[in-house]
């Protein structure tokens, strides 16, 4: 009604004055706009950190050490726990008594070689064909452990880890590029003691559709090995890929 009023009284005319009296109106509406939006603008950035650092907390993360670093072995010198003696009844030997025979009946006396004549025999060579009655001859055959891969979860100490030297960029999937999505894959790779991926897992994906494209990747590329006492060993570890559309503008 103020502004109507005014405007009759100046013959219907709206200027400067009219603006002045309205101005601090104005001016109070647009810094409180200006503070909601800038809350809420505030409100969004903190919430979204909080989600994506929350999504990312879970990913498994594998501690290098030294071998340097590790505590030293437990001692050797314990002793060990002492022994029970049990007692118990003897029991006379029944293979080995000697029985009187009759003379008739004993076998003829035998003459048994010394270690020296037994020694300086020939030993008896083995006939290829070893019919049922033959010794055989068995050798313990040692079995090597080292080439055995480590466990996918088992924390292996070393001196040097694996320094990748060939990195492959893993390929945008057409259908997640028409579709325009993006995310990272973290892969856990197995690296064999010449630095070649043996095996990839992957254990973080925001989307199925990069799944291959980071494992084909990740088995594209190579390491050197890593080092444990001067020696190469096999070794898991984790690589991320990041997928992202590139802006052209």
């Amino acid at each position: 009604m103020s502004e109507t009023n005014s405007t009759k009284n100046n013959g219907g005319v709206y200027g400067a004055f009219e603006l002045k009296k309205l101005y601090p109106r104005n001016y109070s509406i647009g810094v409180m706009i200006a503070i909601i939006l800038h809350i809420v603008g505030l409100t969004s950035y903190y919430v979204y950190q909080a989600m994506t650092r929350e999504e990312y907390d879970n990913i498994p993360t594998v501690r290098m050490m030294k071998y340097s670093e590790l505590g030293p072995p437990p001692s050797l010198t314990n002793e060990a726990p002492p022994q029970i003696a049990v007692a118990s009844q003897t029991i006379a030997p029944t293979v080995g008594v000697p029985v009187p025979v009759p003379s008739d009946e004993a076998p003829p006396e035998q003459t048994i070689a010394t270690q020296q004549e037994m020694s300086q025999q020939a030993a008896p060579s083995l006939s290829a064909d070893m019919g049922s009655g033959a010794a055989q001859i068995t050798q313990d055959i040692k079995i090597e452990t080292d080439n055995q891969d480590p466990d996918f979860d088992k924390f292996v100490a070393y001196e040097k880890g694996p320094e990748m030297i060939v990195s492959a960029k893993p390929e945008y999937p057409e259908i997640a590029k028409r579709a325009g999505i993006t995310g990272k894959v973290f892969v856990k790779v197995l690296i064999d003691k010449e630095g070649k991926p043996k095996r990839a897992v992957v254990i973080k994906s925001d989307s199925e559709l990069f799944n291959d494209a980071a494992i084909a990747a990740a088995m594209k590329s190579a390491f050197t090995p890593a080092i444990q006492n001067q020696h190469p060993i096999a070794v898991w570890i984790v690589l991320p890929y990041k997928f992202q559309l590139q802006d052209n503008n």
